[in-house]
């Protein structure tokens, strides 16, 4: 992680900054497989705050505290939405949890894929969209190069650190992100949500 480090702070100076003011790479990682999947579609167009009362609901309903295939699909949809979830979210759910039961959705082959493969495999799936891949990728699968360009909370952190006058567009955040962070995109992705003072991502 110091050769990400120091890449980061040698290309860009308001990264620098913010490296050194949110200071060591703490980032908390989370299984690579159903259960961070879940959680991700679970946080999608949430606050933080909302998402996890949610997804420790969920946890709690679930058998064994762990939220697994198994426990989702044991749950009825009248149980679901009383966690708090929304009918497309349980929807989604109970889909990928079903795919995982049955093998079509192979979370240890899927570690093994290039970013790339895991992104076309899992948005062909309803429901899950780029930045929840894109959440998986960086705290479950722990992939080093990945931008959550359309990630609120990054798009805000840019605005405000590079002092632009509008919010940019995913398209200028992966721009930079290929001239300045490239091929730490997701160590870069965790100090820029922290230089908000917020928890990052998951």
């Amino acid at each position: 992680m110091r050769k990400a480090i120091l890449h980061l702070k040698k290309t860009d100076p308001v990264m620098r900054s913010i490296i050194e003011q949110v200071g060591p790479y703490r980032i908390e990682y989370s299984p690579a497989g159903f259960e961070t999947l879940a959680r991700s579609i679970i946080y999608q167009q949430l606050s933080g705050k909302v998402a996890l009362i949610i997804y420790g609901r969920l946890e709690a309903a679930c058998r064994g505290g762990k939220v697994t295939p198994g426990g989702v699909l044991a749950l009825s949809g009248d149980e679901m939405r009383a966690l708090g979830l929304s009918k497309q979210k349980i929807a989604y759910l109970r889909d990928v949890a079903a795919q995982a039961v049955s093998g079509e959705l192979d979370f240890a082959q899927l570690d093994r894929l290039p970013d790339h493969e895991v992104m076309r495999k899992l948005t062909g799936i309803k429901g899950i969209g780029p930045w929840t891949v894109h959440m998986l990728l960086i705290f479950g699968m722990r992939r080093p190069n990945v931008m959550p360009s359309g990630d609120l909370g990054i798009r805000v952190a840019v605005q405000r650190a590079y002092r632009l006058e509008e919010l940019p567009q995913p398209a200028e955040i992966d721009r930079m992100a290929s001239q300045r962070w490239q091929p730490y995109c997701s160590v870069a992705s965790w100090y820029l949500w922290r230089s908000l003072e917020d928890k990052p991502g998951l």
